[in-house]
């Protein structure tokens, strides 16, 4: 296990040194998306301003106040609770954000599925994992909503955050196929057998 204090953008190599178990601590942009962002860029044919190359992404629809435009809030926008939503109902956009806009990382709860753990060691790309509940915390690690797209979705907007001390968060899937859900699955299964050949019993058909 190791701990990378990394800064937005990143290029392959920098993603590739990551490893399941791995910590990590974001400087820099971070982009929030969720459902209705990936359908109006990937299904609906619609484009950002947004370079997202190297960057991360987040799934979030946040909580945000509109507030006076100033140099501490440029868009308008005060965050009031950014916290992670699941990550697995937009599974199949995973690799679209790697290969269309080149997007590196991906922050979650719940962890992502076969589909993202190939594109992500096809591509170069890792999933970081949020513990629910954390949503407050993770507020106070982002400085400010630094520019909006998409807004009409709002709060499914696509939102670039400027984010400092962001974690720290672990690796749950890396570009080598380590997948820290399998991992904890196939100990579960394990420990059921035993348990269950320890009593004498018929395991559930």
């Amino acid at each position: 296990m190791a701990h990378y204090e990394l800064a937005t953008p990143l290029g392959e190599d920098a993603v590739r040194r990551l490893r399941v178990d791995d910590t990590v601590t974001l400087h820099g942009a971070l982009f929030g998306l969720r459902d209705a962002t990936l359908i109006h860029l990937f299904d609906r044919g619609r484009t950002t301003r947004f370079d997202l190359r190297g960057q991360t992404v987040i799934h979030t629809a946040p909580n945000v106040r509109q507030v006076a435009p100033d140099h501490k809030f440029p868009t308008g926008y005060a965050p009031v609770c950014i916290g992670t939503t699941t990550s697995a109902r937009m599974e199949r956009f995973t690799r679209p954000l790697m290969q269309q806009y080149g997007v590196r990382l991906v922050i979650g709860k719940g962890g992502l599925l076969a589909e993202s753990l190939k594109a992500f060691t096809e591509l170069g790309g890792a999933y970081l994992a949020v513990v629910g509940g954390a949503a407050a915390l993770e507020t106070t690690w982002i400085e400010a909503i630094e520019d909006v797209d998409l807004d009409d979705l709002n709060p499914e907007s696509l939102w670039k955050f400027r984010v400092r001390d962001f974690g720290p968060l672990r690796v749950a899937m890396d570009s080598h196929g380590g997948n820290l859900y399998a991992d904890v699955a196939q100990r579960a299964h394990a420990r059921r057998a035993a348990v269950v050949a320890a009593l004498n019993a018929k395991p559930d058909a």
